[in-house]
């Protein structure tokens, strides 16, 4: 197989840029219905707190699944498992647009939860083989870009789909977009750099050594989860008011300002172009410092307790000011300190734990999970009982606070290390 060399671009590149994409489609994935909720609420005849139990459906097994679904990236390859589990998610956005009731939809979203869970792990791994060290921070913010950039178009392409057909139809697009990708992530990405023979030999000489195979040594799962606990916790805090954000923005402009659903849908994409990008000068941001200090302690922590902090202090207007340009530029300023956070935590994994930074990344990505489950049906309770729709951002605010100081103990200059004598895979976590 000869690789494409369009426009002299390097394979490393389309591996990164495959990579984005797979972001901008999943994250689209988890977003649409969150544009669609109205309507589907109105079809299905649906509560705000049940619209929350579905939206938490979701997260469920992503929590679950987080726990094993990196280690088994780490055993299987990025390739296969990629692709394995790209089928499901677009074969759950597919039965989505058949669904029928509360269970059905629930069910489709709890698939869609199985399907994404291994996703941002195993291919962090595949990053980790494929990216040289000084770029694992930008590598980072330009996928986690490209997932808000999914984020960001999908509320007005699913306003138009809407418009031009039905919600479900909108469901079934998704769906044929991630088989698609299924298809050409297969037949370009290999597993190991040096075996594609797209990569030339300047290419190989700057990425990282080859990992010893995972399938002949265990990987030390238990003392890891300890070593990865504070990163999960600040992943937690962070996952919290990121979820409010992906799942209630749009409910958010439609019930508090009586905006239809097009300027609704306007109004969020417009907050979520400020996080794209604060996903990638937060991976700017994140090198610059280490190429500066040679301290990989602060260019991961200061970046992102200092994003937590910028989102902590523009959240607290929404609690008391109703006009609708300043919250709309609140909101923007919070999703943008928030967003540079993402890109020097999902770098933390990898310089934690190199050898098993799949598995290290699932542990770190719990966190994401049960923020899901317990976030969004936390929102629509508050909604039901009290018709605030600002008080559930205060709880966030306790959270990103929570966030910056587990951000002190989280140690990425303080590599994991297992030993390599006769008890091979019993770690000591530095």
């Amino acid at each position: 197989m000869r690789s494409p060399r369009f426009w002299k671009i390097k394979a490393t590149d389309w591996v990164l840029i495959l990579i984005c994409l797979l972001y901008l489609i999943q994250y689209s994935d988890r977003v649409n219905i969150a544009t669609a909720a109205g309507a589907i609420a109105k079809d299905l005849h649906l509560s705000n707190t049940e619209l929350g139990f579905v939206f938490s459906a979701f997260a469920y097994p992503y929590a679950v699944v987080q726990l094993f679904g990196g280690w088994l990236g780490d055993k299987i390859g990025a390739r296969r498992m990629l692709a394995i589990f790209g089928l499901i998610v677009a074969t759950a956005c597919i039965f989505t647009s058949f669904a029928g009731g509360l269970i059905s939809l629930a069910a489709c979203r709890f698939l869609l939860g199985v399907g994404e869970a291994p996703t941002l792990a195993t291919a962090t791994g595949a990053m980790a083989r494929w990216l040289p060290v000084h770029r694992r921070g930008l590598g980072q913010g330009l996928t986690h870009a490209c997932a808000r950039v999914g984020s960001a178009l999908t509320p007005p392409l699913i306003a138009m789909l809407m418009a031009l057909w039905s919600w479900r139809v909108s469901f079934i697009v998704a769906g044929v977009v991630g088989m698609l990708w299924v298809i050409v992530w297969f037949w370009y990405y290999r597993d190991e750099p040096a075996s594609h023979r797209g990569v030339t030999r300047e290419e190989l000489a700057t990425l990282p050594s080859p990992k010893r195979s995972n399938r002949a040594v265990s990987v030390p799962v238990l003392p890891l989860l300890r070593r990865m606990l504070p990163v999960t916790v600040v992943d937690f805090c962070y996952a919290w008011t990121l979820w409010v954000f992906l799942t209630w923005l749009p409910s958010f402009f439609l019930n508090s300002y009586q905006l239809d659903l097009r300027s609704s849908a306007l109004f969020t994409s417009g907050v979520f172009i400020a996080g794209i990008v604060g996903d990638t000068l937060g991976g700017v941001f994140s090198d610059r410092i280490y190429e500066r200090t040679r301290d990989v302690q602060k260019a991961r922590r200061n970046v992102i307790a200092g994003g937590m902090a910028g989102a902590l202090v523009f959240l607290a207007p929404v609690l008391f000011v109703k006009d609708l340009t300043v919250v709309t530029v609140c909101l923007c300023c919070a999703f943008f300190c928030m967003e540079l956070v993402i890109a020097p935590l999902w770098a933390v994994p990898m310089d934690i734990a190199p050898n098993y930074a799949g598995t290290a990344s699932s542990f770190m990505n719990v966190g994401f999970g049960i923020a899901g489950i317990v976030s969004p049906l936390v929102f629509g309770v508050i909604i039901d009982r009290t018709g605030n729709w600002q008080l559930p951002f205060a709880i966030s605010i306790g959270l990103l606070f929570a966030g910056i100081v587990t951000s002190f103990f989280m140690r990425p200059d303080r590599p994991f290390q297992d030993d390599p004598g006769p008890k091979a895979g019993v770690p000591v976590a530095i």
